[in-house]
């Protein structure tokens, strides 16, 4: 398909009530309002294309952005890609999904995130945590850098209270990331999560909750998902 027909395709799936609910989520025009369940149906018969995404990304539309993380080829994307896609992710679905989501699949996932935690940029910062997040549930306990882990925990602990407001989010969903699938630093991440207690983030008008993160991770522990490893992160 070309990017007119995957364009066509979207406005095609969008519902005024979906397109209601993003935007009072963040989300800005142009877009359609697609459910992610039609968007995965798209995934499916594209595939992965590299160019396609990249295209689709371009165009501002939130749900072709989003679709566009779906058919991303991790092989083929760039550091300069990413970060162009960071710098213009401006809304959270945008930030902490789908750009996260393709960055870490990347070879330089933990280079990006390093660098993105360090921007002033609400949306990127917030990025960089999430990537961290989609990292420790993909990556094998092995293949993990843990020193770098608890620098990171340590950090959420001493600054997440003043930290931009999604990247509070992001910090908190790093602790659960790495309490939930990262055994050898559950102790230490049930320890931030205690230190940081509960963290509030402006969500607007929408009904979003800030997950506790002692009682997730505990949750976890209890419904035999501890330490789950997932096999890719885009769904």
């Amino acid at each position: 398909m070309t990017l007119n027909e995957v364009i066509n395709a979207l406005q095609s799936a969008g519902s005024e009530q979906t397109k209601k609910t993003y935007l009072t989520h963040g989300a800005k025009e142009p877009l359609f309002g697609v459910k992610a369940a039609d968007l995965k149906t798209l995934q499916k018969k594209l595939k992965k294309n590299y160019t396609l995404a990249l295209e689709l990304f371009a165009t501002g539309n939130s749900d072709a952005m989003y679709l566009a993380g779906l058919i991303a080829d991790e092989k083929q994307m760039t550091k300069s890609d990413l970060n162009r896609w960071a710098q213009q992710a401006y809304w959270y679905y945008l930030s902490e999904f789908t750009v996260p989501w393709v960055a870490a699949e990347t070879p330089f996932g933990w280079d990006l995130a390093q660098e993105w935690i360090e921007s002033e940029k609400d949306n990127v910062a917030s990025s960089g945590w999430a990537t961290y997040s989609n990292l420790v549930t993909l990556k094998k306990d092995a293949d993990l850098p843990f020193p770098l882990l608890q620098q990171l925990l340590n950090r959420v602990s001493e600054t997440i209270h003043r930290s931009p407001n999604r990247v509070r989010y992001t910090m908190n969903g790093f602790v659960i990331a790495v309490g939930s699938s990262v055994k050898p630093l559950t102790a230490e991440a049930e320890k931030t999560a205690q230190t940081i207690g509960k963290v509030r983030v402006d969500v607007g008008k929408t009904a979003c909750k800030v997950p506790l993160a002692t009682e997730y991770i505990g949750k976890i522990k209890n419904s035999g998902r501890w330490g789950f490893k997932k096999q890719e992160t885009r769904c």
